[in-house]
C-alpha cells in the first residue's frame, strides 16, 4: 500500500508536463537540478533558526529594547481559583453573563469578583511590548537579510527583466547555488515560524497566518521539485520587500517613535499594495498562467501551482483590506488598535480595549498600533 501511494504521489504526470519525466531532471551535461531529497535539510535548519532566534532575542534584541526604553511589564497574578482557571483554560477567556453567575456560585465569589478575576487573568496572559519587540526584531533581521540576498541573487538575471525567460529552455535550467540557498533558508525560516507559533503573540488572523505559512511551504516545495526555481525566487523576493518595512515600523512603534513609525507604515502599505496586489497577480501569476502553455499543454502541476498562488493572492486581499482600514483610521485620527488584534484589557484598566500592536504579514504579514492622546486630544496611532 505504501509503495503504491509513493509511486502515485511521485507519478511524473502529476508534477511535470506530459512530454517530460523525472529522467529529464537528472543531473547530466553539467546541469544540476533540485531534488526532493534536498528538502530533508529544512527540518534541522528550522530548529537551528529557533536556536539562533533564542540567542538573538536574548543577547541582542533585549538589550536593544532596554536601550530604547522598553521594559518588561509585570502583571499582577490572578488568585488561585481552580474552578475559574479550569473554565478559563478549557472553555472561554471571556465568559458570558450566565457563565459568570454560575461560576460565582461555584467559587463562592461575588459576580463582580469573578469578572475582576477574568480581567486580571486575561491581562496576565497578554504579551508585553518587550516580547513583541523581540519578535519583530528577529523577523526584521531575517527579512532584511533575505531581501538583500534575493536582490543580490536576481539583479543580473534575464528573467527578472523579461518574464518569458522564466520558461526558456525549461526544464533544462540548471540550479544555481544562489537559488539553492535562497530556497533552503526561506523554507527553513517558514518552518521555524510554524514551530514557534505556539509561543508567539497570537492575533485574530492566527488561522490566516497558519494557512499562509503552509501554503508558502507547499508552493515552494512543489516549485523546487518541479524545477520552477526561477518563478519561485521572484515570488519570495516580492514578499520580502514589504515585510522589511512592516517589521521596522513595528520596532519604531514599540519604541514610541510615532512619526517615524507612521511614515514607515504608510510606506509599507504602498509597497504591500504594489507588490502583492499588482506585481504578484499581473506579473507573476500571469507569468505562470499564460506563458507555460506556449511550451507545454496544461497539466495537473500547472493547475495546482497556480491554485496555490491564488490562495496566497486571496490572503493578500484579506490583509490589504485590513491595511486600508488602518490607513483610513490613521488619516481621520481614530485608529486605536490593530485590526487583527484581540480585545484584551489594557494594564491598569478595568474594561477598556488593550493597546495592540501593528499587523503582521506572512506573508505573512499588516501593522498597526496602539493609540495615545496627543496635545490636541486626538488619538495618535502607531504606538505599538
Amino acid at each position: 500500500m505504501l509503495d503504491t501511494l509513493y509511486e502515485w504521489f511521485w507519478w511524473d504526470k502529476l508534477w511535470l508536463p506530459s512530454e517530460l519525466s523525472w529522467s529529464d531532471l537528472e543531473d547530466k551535461e553539467g546541469r544540476i537540478y533540485a531534488k526532493a531529497s534536498h528538502l530533508y535539510i529544512i527540518a534541522p535548519y528550522a530548529f537551528v533558526f529557533l536556536l539562533i532566534r533564542f540567542l538573538f532575542e536574548r543577547w541582542i534584541a533585549t538589550p536593544l529594547a532596554v536601550s530604547a526604553g522598553i521594559k518588561q511589564r509585570v502583571h499582577l497574578k490572578a488568585e488561585d481559583k481552580p474552578s475559574l482557571e479550569l473554565f478559563y483554560t478549557t472553555q472561554s477567556k471571556s465568559p458570558a453573563q450566565a457563565d459568570i453567575d454560575g461560576l460565582s456560585k461555584k467559587s463562592s465569589l461575588s459576580v463582580r469578583q469573578v469578572e475582576r478575576w477574568f480581567r486580571k487573568r486575561r491581562r496576565q496572559d497578554q504579551p508585553g511590548v518587550l516580547k513583541k519587540f523581540r519578535e519583530a526584531s528577529w523577523r526584521f533581521v531575517f527579512y532584511l537579510s533575505a531581501f538583500i540576498g534575493g536582490v543580490a541573487a536576481l539583479h543580473d538575471k534575464e528573467w527578472l527583466q523579461d518574464m518569458r525567460q522564466v520558461w526558456t529552455d525549461y526544464p533544462q535550467q540548471s540550479m544555481l547555488e544562489s537559488q539553492y540557498w535562497y530556497y533552503i533558508l526561506e523554507m527553513s525560516f517558514y518552518g521555524c515560524l510554524l514551530f514557534s507559533v505556539a509561543f508567539d503573540v497570537k492575533r485574530k488572523d492566527f488561522q490566516e497566518q497558519i494557512i499562509h505559512h503552509l501554503s508558502t511551504l507547499v508552493l515552494l516545495s512543489f516549485s523546487w521539485c518541479a524545477n520552477f526555481l526561477r518563478i519561485g525566487t521572484l515570488i519570495m523576493l516580492i514578499h520580502d520587500a514589504s515585510d522589511v518595512l512592516l517589521e521596522s515600523a513595528k520596532l519604531f512603534n514599540y519604541a514610541r517613535w510615532e512619526k517615524t513609525s507612521s511614515a514607515l507604515f504608510v510606506l509599507f502599505a504602498m509597497v504591500f499594495l504594489v507588490t502583492r496586489l499588482i506585481i504578484f497577480p499581473f506579473w507573476l501569476i500571469h507569468c505562470t498562467w499564460v506563458y507555460p502553455v506556449f511550451y507545454y499543454p496544461p497539466f495537473f502541476g500547472y493547475y495546482f501551482f497556480n491554485g496555490m498562488l491564488v490562495v496566497l493572492l486571496l490572503l493578500h486581499v484579506f490583509w490589504a483590506y485590513l491595511i486600508l482600514r488602518m490607513i483610513k483610521k490613521l488619516i481621520v485620527g481614530t485608529l486605536t488598535k490593530d485590526e487583527r488584534s484581540d480585545n484584551d484589557e489594557e494594564e491598569g484598566q478595568e474594561s477598556s480595549p488593550s493597546e495592540e500592536d501593528v499587523c503582521q504579514h506572512k506573508p505573512s504579514n499588516g501593522l498597526i498600533t496602539a493609540a495615545k492622546k496627543n496635545g490636541n486630544g486626538c488619538l495618535n496611532p502607531l504606538q505599538r
